[in-house]
């Protein structure tokens, strides 16, 4: 690749390991025990032990494990640091991004990341079960009916209709792309074909989303293991090095955002191409965020993969899957594959540029783009086979 060697500073952690549970609709488990799972499996998978890692990291919306105590019932009764950052797929570069800062300190030599939650035979994030009864901020949101997740970012996608002349067809184009790449995925929960009709005869969720406008909810875990560039070099693949993140966090939450056609990557994006050399035309594999559909819209354009109101047309003509300019979510993602609040795009990365992606896997992939976040709230890390 033209960027793979462009950081200015040297590389000092890769991921080394990658492990992951079934995708179900109904676990019959704890998130606690399939953390364990994915944890011991992406660790086994870099050819070390339990007791070579140190630091334990996770993020969890009152549905998951503490870090901590996963460590423990996964057999480490000591660890250096075991963070729980509070939030859901926001935090899914902030979390890594934080582990690479462990080990680059030397407070840890080995970190494990995980997500594990029951999201759908748990909490479910697009619910209300309780009583209609807010406080702090969000009494603030409610009386817009900013309540659950879909409300939020339909609001959002309908000033993006109307600023862009955006239709209800270029959200489908993310639907029905990211479906054709997961019927690739064995490991995808939804691998029925979809097509723009299909899409548009859906049922209704909160206009302008359908159906298959939202990530669908799955129980399940995944993680990876990071660890110095030192450590990477004797474990049992081919490292995948971390080439740079950057983040965005605005304090005006979602109703006083100035703009609703564009999110947090409007800042997170250009911080990133600056801070790490890299350019769009680098990326060989991007995994977008999708909670929704519209998200995959507003982030391609604020990462510059093309220009405002230009990412529906930008997918209908294929320039976002095989044989295109990249390849968005070939795994599926949240939408098709499940929703794991992102960590599973970090797992794709890593498989993709290990060349284990099996029948979807992207030519070549040697950078691979991991976002995370809607809305005001995000950021996004790099993945990259070269060390410069």
């Amino acid at each position: 690749m033209s960027g793979a060697g462009k950081r200015a500073v040297a590389v000092t952690c890769a991921v080394v390991g990658i492990g992951r549970t079934e995708f179900s609709r109904n676990s019959g488990r704890t998130p606690q025990a399939m953390a364990v799972e994915a944890c011991r499996s992406a660790i086994a998978d870099a050819g070390l032990t339990v007791a070579d890692v140190d630091g334990w990291a996770s993020y969890q919306f009152n549905d998951s494990a503490m870090s901590g105590d996963v460590a423990w019932a996964a057999g480490r009764d000591e660890i250096e640091w075991a963070p729980t950052l509070l939030g859901g797929g926001d935090m899914a570069a902030q979390v890594v991004m934080d582990a690479v800062a462990a080990i680059e300190s030397r407070r840890c030599r080995a970190v494990v990341v995980f997500r594990s939650l029951n999201g759908r035979s748990g909490y479910r994030f697009g619910t209300m079960s309780a009583p209609m009864e807010v406080g702090g901020k969000a009494q603030f949101d409610a009386p817009a009916a900013y309540l659950v997740p879909p409300q939020y970012l339909a609001t959002w996608a309908r000033r993006y209709q109307a600023e862009y002349h955006s239709t209800e067809e270029d959200l489908a184009q993310v639907a029905v792309t990211q479906r054709r790449h997961a019927q690739r995925n064995p490991h995808a929960a939804l691998r029925t074909p979809l097509t723009v009709d299909d899409y548009l005869s859906s049922r209704w969720i909160c206009e302008p989303f359908r159906v298959n406008d939202c990530a669908y909810e799955v129980d399940g875990a995944v993680a990876i293991l990071i660890t110095s560039a030192a450590v990477a070099a004797d474990t049992a693949h081919r490292p995948v090095y971390y080439r740079g993140g950057a983040g965005s966090i605005s304090g005006s939450g979602w109703l006083a955002w100035p703009d609703m056609t564009e999110m947090y990557s409007r800042w997170a994006g250009p911080r990133l191409w600056a801070r790490t050399g890299f350019t769009p035309a680098d990326i060989d594999v991007a995994l977008m965020y999708d909670c929704f559909t519209y998200t995959v819209l507003a982030t391609l354009e604020d990462y510059g993969f093309c220009g405002k109101g230009e990412a529906g047309a930008y997918l209908a003509a294929g320039r976002g899957t095989y044989g295109g300019d990249v390849v968005v979510n070939p795994h599926g993602g949240l939408l098709s594959e499940g929703y794991l609040h992102g960590m599973n795009h970090h797992f794709e990365a890593v498989a993709q540029l290990r060349g284990d992606a099996g029948e979807r896997q992207v030519d070549a992939a040697g950078v691979a783009l991991v976002t995370a976040g809607a809305g005001p709230f995000g950021g996004a890390v790099i993945y990259g086979t070269e060390a410069p």
